[in-house]
């Protein structure tokens, strides 16, 4: 159950989270929210226009939640295949933390048509600059290794990429932690090409 002193909008988002994560958000009413978050729909009702909107509310806080643990794991003092490491090791972890929420982003997110489009295309942009702003905090540290900045293109093809091996993995059922050696090379490689004074 949810904590009395949450306030009712987050209660309502982690009320949702819960609801998903016992039977997936096809199965989840508006009523199981309010239930579980021990409030009434009137509360629902004033903030979240609907059941979707409350996902999208979702899909945002856990996202905001992941870049928060990625930004927190990542020591700019550190080599730069370290810091891949920790940025890389904080994702995969948050996604294990929640396989269910992630499974029901990637299957119910495309269905909320370009409300979804739009989230979808926000966070990568975010996870993106987050992305960019830890390699100019490594360079900051460190410029006398990492020459070039990251562009957005560069940040937007790794965590795009990225992204999409999560997706695979958790649609075919596979151990998302082996991504941490199959993406890890490659991304280690982008980096070294882009950044790093030849």
């Amino acid at each position: 159950m949810i904590p009395e002193g949450v306030r009712h909008r987050e209660r309502l988002i982690a009320a949702m989270a819960a609801s998903i994560e016992e039977k997936g958000y096809r199965q989840t009413t508006v009523a199981d929210v309010v239930r579980i978050a021990r409030t009434s729909r009137r509360s629902f009702y004033e903030h979240f226009e609907d059941r979707e909107a409350c996902f999208l509310a979702l899909f945002d806080a856990t996202n905001d939640a992941t870049m928060e643990q990625i930004a927190a794991a990542v020591r700019p003092d550190r080599p730069p295949e370290e810091q891949v490491d920790q940025a890389l090791g904080a994702y995969i972890d948050s996604v294990i933390a929640h396989p269910a929420l992630y499974r029901s982003f990637v299957r119910e997110l495309p269905a909320l048509g370009q409300a979804g489009a739009d989230r979808q295309l926000a966070v990568i942009e975010r996870f993106a600059e987050l992305l960019v702003r830890l390699v100019e905090s490594g360079r900051r540290e460190q410029p006398e290794i990492m020459a070039r900045p990251l562009t957005m293109d560069t940040a937007i093809m790794i965590v795009g990429g990225l992204r999409e091996l999560a997706v695979i993995s958790l649609q075919q059922g596979r151990d998302v932690r082996d991504l941490r050696d199959t993406a890890g090379e490659p991304i280690k490689a982008i980096l070294r090409a882009t950044l790093l004074e030849p």
